[in-house]
Order: C-alpha cells, then structure tokens, then sequence
C-alpha cells in the first residue's frame, strides 16, 4: 500500500527546519553556530566577562581561546600542553593560555584547562571535524543479524563491529558506501572476543537481553580503556563511524546510581574518543538529553518514537542540519510513515532481529 504523498506541507516544514539550522546559536552568544569559533561556551558580544573575549583567537586556528586548550596544536588536549600551561601560569602572561581573556593567565585559566583536559578543542563553525556528518534524507540500511545483504543503493550501511567480516565492509566501500560500526558501548555482552577485559567492578544488572549486563559508566578509568580498544578496532575494520548503543543506562535499572550528568560526561567522552579518531559518531535514543549532546553527535539513531509518542524530542537534530535515522518495529507504515517524512526524518520499518529486509519510509508516496 502507497502512502498519501505530504506535499507542499512536507516542503515548507524542510524549508522551515532548514532557516532554523542556519539560524542555530547553541551557546547564545549572539554569534550563529556557523561563525561560532566556540559553539559551545559564550565568546562572542553578549559574554559579560570583563576582559571582552569575543572570538578571541590569538593562535588563529580557528578555535576561539575560551575551548581551546590545545597548546601544542596537535588537536587534543593532554600532559603535553599540560606542561606548557605550567609554563604559561608562572610567566602570568601568555595570550594563548589566557583562555578567558582578561590579560592574565592565573587560576581561572587553570580550571578551565582542566575542564578541557582529554578533549579536542572546539567544536567551532570555523574548522570541519573532518568525520561523516550527514544531512536529513540520507537513506541507509541498518542489518545487525544475519548475512549482510550489499545490495542496497544507499549511502550508509549500519552493521554489528565484530561480526561483520572485514570482506563485507570493503566490498561496500568499493559500492560507495559509509559503514557505520554497531558497538554496545553501555552494556556487558558475555559473547564478545573482548568480554574478559571488563573489570567485574563496572558489570551491573541484566538489561534484559540474554548475556547482557549494564556497565558503570562513572568509572571511565575502568572502562574507558575497553571501549578505546573498540574504537581502534573500528579504525583498523576502516569503519567510517559508530554506533554506540545502551547509552542511556541512567533511565534504567542498572544496579548503579546513575545521574543525568554521569550519562552527560559518558557519552560526551565517547564522542570526544571518536572524532579524536576520526570516526563519525551518532546518538543513540537517549532523548531526554538531544539538546544537551547535539553539539557533540554528527547524527541520531532512535528506535520506536512514533510509537511511544516522542518524535518531537529528535527535532533539534533536523533543525541543526543533522540526520535523524529512525525504525519502528510495530504499527502501520501508513500511519508513521508520512508523519516521519513530514519531519524530515529518515525512517525504516524493520523487525525486531534488524535482519536484512528493507523498507524506507521514503520510498512511500
């Protein structure tokens, strides 16, 4: 069955979408996210702060002084620029470790530094990450079980990091295809080659799903090494990107105390550890925080918003010129079908194992 094409009502809402991205000022600065060369902290002519740091620049790499730490310019900030912060600090005066520029470096400078500690400088409207950020009509295929079927013509194809043979993920790069790599970066999985390097410290509740338990995320020291290791093994399969999944344990049953912000700094660090390496990397469900991870997640994965009456909360992505890939498992395509297109979302039905059956609510008129 044909779904009823949205028409001129579909064209002015991506029109619409399409005003709002260009308009986007996250940390509102009164600079655009566009010109932005810190989008996520005020530099610009609303800052208050005495020293008139509005898009201060002063090593002029397009990383305003206020997120940059990046003393080195090796596009990470770690020990290194740690010792030439030490350096700048007893000198007082060194314009480009003076971070809130007000002409001195002291110990304003040295709390932010520690904030950006471990993190890339930015995100800034000056410089490209350099990673897979795609628009709104992407079309994709997401197969997590079974053999994959290549045949496809779409942009992107989501499959499973470990059990995907490395002839696969070639076999689509010669198609022209992105391969985005499915992790589990919030959840124990007992049948992972990898399983025996979780400390038994960081291993939760179940999460339902057989052989899965979920992870204490608060205790990066323990399992930020592990979910570095997957990522370097997605760089050395040639995976374009990641998909991280149960990246919203703090809304379940864990077995730890997790708060908002624990999944915050989680799931920041995540995408931080991705870009690094020059991943792309895409937020998976947790809605309730879309607002405060866009700037950080190049696009969004959501599963069953239209069924559980939430699709609303995905619009922040749209808007930023972002792709919003979605499935429903449940109800009638005809029913979501128009409305996912209608939000310039790009939506698939699947079944609940993601074998290889395609339908895209795109392909609907």
């Amino acid at each position: 069955m044909k779904l009823r094409h949205c028409g001129a009502v579909c064209t002015i809402g991506i029109v619409m979408l399409s005003v709002n991205a260009s308009a986007a000022d996250t940390d509102a600065d009164g600079i655009l996210d566009v010109e932005d060369n810190c989008i996520l902290v005020p530099n610009g002519p609303l800052d208050p702060d005495a020293g008139g740091n509005i898009q201060l620049d002063v090593d002029g790499d397009g990383f305003g002084n206020i997120c940059d730490a990046d003393l080195n310019g090796d596009l990470q900030t770690d020990l290194s620029d740690f010792s030439l912060f030490i350096i700048a600090l007893r000198r007082t005066q060194d314009p480009v470790a003076d971070f809130d520029g007000d002409g001195t470096v002291d110990l304003t400078d040295f709390s932010l530094f520690r904030v950006m500690f471990g993190s890339p400088p930015g995100p800034s409207g000056h410089v490209s990450t350099g990673v897979w950020q795609p628009a709104p009509g992407t079309s994709w295929q997401w197969q997590l079980s079974g053999t994959i079927d290549t045949s496809h013509d779409v942009a992107m194809y989501d499959i499973d990091l470990f059990d995907v043979p490395q002839a696969t993920i070639d076999e689509l790069h010669a198609a022209g295809r992105v391969v985005i790599c499915y992790f589990s970066a919030g959840s124990w999985e007992d049948w992972r080659p990898d399983a025996d390097s979780f400390p038994a410290a960081v291993l939760g509740s179940s999460n339902g799903w057989p052989g899965e338990r979920w992870l204490d995320i608060r205790a990066i020291d323990q399992l930020g090494p592990v979910m570095e290791q997957r990522l370097d093994f997605a760089v050395s399969k040639g995976c374009d990107g990641v998909e991280p999944d149960n990246i919203d344990g703090y809304t379940n049953n864990t077995g730890f105390p997790l708060s908002a912000n624990d999944q915050l700094l989680y799931n920041r660090w995540l995408a931080d550890q991705a870009h690094a390496r020059g991943l792309s990397i895409g937020l998976k469900n947790d809605l309730d925080q879309v607002e405060e991870l866009l700037p950080w997640f190049d696009w969004v994965l959501n599963e069953e918003c239209f069924q559980f009456d939430e699709c609303e909360l995905l619009l922040p992505f749209v808007q930023a010129g972002k792709a919003v890939f979605g499935v429903e498992y449940q109800g009638n395509p005809a029913d979501y079908c128009p409305q996912a297109n209608a939000l310039n979302y790009d939506w698939l039905v699947k079944d609940l194992d993601l074998g290889p059956s395609y339908q895209s609510c795109r392909d609907y008129l």
